[in-house]
């Protein structure tokens, strides 16, 4: 009898302090998202960022942020694994310009040289700039341009043999963003990826149209939603829906996790892809 009233006072003050925490948490992100609309200048419209598509930096950024993100993904691709993993930071030197380099790599562990130049490797140099050209409090809604720039390296196993860059990426893109209501929010992240092949001066062109849709929990900035990542050309159209979700685990820390669903199974099945997001000397200021 003892036991069971010591369990059930143990369970009643860890239930306290859960709520305790749990309020405490609330009014945090409440704070949080007051301060990113309302208590600071330039303008800023809060957007939920869709998670396997990265912005350069939140849309309307201010200057001084800045942001860590690690990924680590799993691609079931009939015949083999490939493991996917990415660094890469994000600052904005100025009002309304995000910049970001990353370094993405492809990991074969079990065939470490496949045919063509499908062995493990570090992918490339990505380095990209973003620029907020239109934010309206008003329309809860951002706008904004920006170029991606991709260094294509080789695989590992062609390293000291004279083929440095395999070739260019060349991405401009625009995104659009809106917040429907409080807690809806819609984004679209479109334009050509230009492939240039160094070795054979080939340029091949696929276009992106990329739409995400977001559930913000009120007063958090946990999320769920969902991306449509689309690829298409004058012959191929691919697409990959990618349920996701967003959890704080601390002021300054993020996880994000995202499942991918390609419409198309031919080269690939499921996919996984987990992204940790660091934003260091971010505090609230009350």
């Amino acid at each position: 009898m003892k036991f069971h009233i010591i369990m059930l006072l143990t369970l009643i003050g860890s239930t306290i302090r859960y709520q305790q925490s749990y309020a405490q948490k609330n009014e945090e992100d409440s704070l949080y998202i007051r301060e990113v609309e309302e208590h600071q200048y330039p303008a800023k419209v809060l957007h939920a960022e869709p998670l396997y598509i990265d912005l350069i930096r939140d849309l309307g950024a201010r200057k001084g942020e800045k942001e860590w993100n690690v990924g680590l993904g799993l691609n079931d691709r009939y015949s083999r694994d490939e493991y996917i993993a990415l660094v890469e930071y994000e600052w904005a030197p100025i009002n309304r310009l995000g910049l970001e380099v990353e370094l993405p790599f492809t990991i074969y562990p079990s065939t470490p040289r496949l045919e063509g130049s499908r062995g493990s490797r570090l992918n490339g140099l990505k380095v990209a700039g973003q620029y907020s050209f239109l934010v309206s409090e008003k329309w809860k809604t951002t706008m904004a341009i920006g170029y991606l720039h991709e260094l294509e390296l080789p695989v590992f196993a062609d390293y000291g043999k004279g083929k440095f860059l395999k070739g260019n990426i060349y991405n401009p893109f625009f995104i659009a963003a809106k917040r429907w209501g409080g807690n809806f929010h819609s984004l679209l992240y479109t334009g050509p990826v230009i492939h240039h092949d160094f070795a054979s001066g080939s340029v091949h062109t696929v276009y992106q149209a990329n739409t995400s849709f977001h559930y913000m929990i009120p007063k958090t900035k946990n999320f769920i939603g969902i991306e449509f990542n689309k690829e298409f050309n004058q012959t191929e159209f691919n697409m990959t829906i990618r349920p996701q979700m967003r959890v704080s685990v601390a002021d300054n820390l993020i996880v994000g996790i995202v499942t991918g669903i390609p419409v198309d199974r031919t080269d690939e099945r499921l996919s996984t892809f987990l992204r940790l997001i660091y934003e260091p000397g971010h505090r609230i200021r009350h």
